[in-house]
């Protein structure tokens, strides 16, 4: 296991407890201290006496992304497990997520998580909590590639992959994105299959300080900067000549989208539901915006629904397929 620790000096004793726990007990937890100017250096060498399992490495400040890579370099099993130093990993997690990958009938799956206990407050955090209840709603590899461009499929705390992934396709990238969602995209774009354990064997603590709280390479505008490259890769792949219509006309909506272009998707028209914005070029640029009676057959376009409105991803899901269309073939959900 790896696990990246910056000035985690209030927390990562209790995640380092949590994985010397774990009924699984042929592991190896390599620690990262990413430059830390706290406690967290010496919590971790206190914790490494007497656990020979237990290895902490030491590296200039760099951010998480280099001190996973860092980690996952000196590995030496045959599957490398994820977890910040701010969670708790639940006594059978590793032997859950070991079994399932030495499962014959899952020897195609290159990444299994699991499901997630949200470690926070679920009525001052609501949004974070129905995000959790979300990504554990996505289970299968066919769940987790269908989704994948609506939010990060997987809570890379709750990882475990096989190692020569690494090797074939790269780790982290460091840059102005969410170094975790750019890896599943990127991977999940190289054919990897993605699974989940459907229990809650990681609690994912929700802190004022998380860095996908405070750091500008998670904020909305980076996500939908970075998987606009891969969800264009996916519109070339799949549409096959189709016009590339998008589902949602609002200026919010449109904004998104946009990021498309500059990865060579052009898009031939919007549909909405609001029938004031329908009929008409859009914006004097006579682009066409359909209502939703008016959508072509799947034969004639690939849609992209980028609306995210409560409850309007189900709605366009459903009269998408009830109009013949079939989800990952003639359409993509999106965000």
């Amino acid at each position: 296991m790896v696990l990246p620790a910056f000035n985690a000096a209030a927390t990562v004793a209790r995640a380092v407890e949590s994985v010397r726990a774990q009924t699984f007990s042929d592991w190896e937890l390599i620690a990262v201290d990413d430059g830390s100017t706290d406690g967290t250096r010496a919590i971790l060498t206190d914790r490494a006496r007497g656990e020979p399992r237990l290895r902490v490495l030491r590296q200039d400040h760099a951010g998480v992304a280099v001190a996973a890579n860092a980690g996952a370099a000196v590995a030496r099993g045959e599957f490398i497990a994820r977890m910040d130093a701010d969670d708790v990993s639940q006594p059978e997690r590793l032997a859950a997520q070991v079994a399932f990958l030495d499962q014959v009938v899952n020897r195609a799956v290159g990444v299994v998580g699991c499901g997630v206990e949200f470690g926070g407050d679920r009525a001052a955090q609501a949004g974070y909590a129905l995000h959790v209840d979300w990504v554990n709603s996505l289970v299968t590899p066919e769940q987790i590639a269908l989704n994948r461009f609506i939010e990060a499929p997987l809570v890379n705390p709750s990882v475990m992959f096989r190692r020569d992934l690494v090797a074939r396709h790269g780790g982290y990238r460091d840059g102005n994105f969410p170094e975790d969602y750019e890896l599943w995209l990127r991977w999940l774009d190289a054919g990897v299959r993605m699974a989940k354990v459907p229990r809650e064997l990681l609690t994912w603590h929700d802190s004022p300080i998380r860095l996908t709280r405070i750091d500008a390479r998670y904020a909305p505008e980076a996500f939908f900067r970075m998987k606009a490259e891969w969800i264009a890769r996916e519109a070339a792949r799949v549409a096959g000549g189709r016009r590339v219509f998008v589902w949602g006309a609002g200026r919010h909506t449109r904004k998104r989208a946009a990021h498309l272009t500059k990865h060579g998707v052009s898009i031939a028209g919007y549909i909405d539901v609001d029938l004031k914005k329908t009929g008409r070029g859009l914006g004097g640029t006579g682009v066409p915006v359909l209502a939703e009676d008016a959508v072509p057959a799947a034969t004639e376009i690939f849609v992209l629904s980028y609306v995210t409105t409560r409850g309007a991803r189900d709605y366009i899901r459903g009269k998408l397929t009830a109009r013949g269309h079939v989800e990952g073939r003639d359409f993509l959900m999106c965000a």
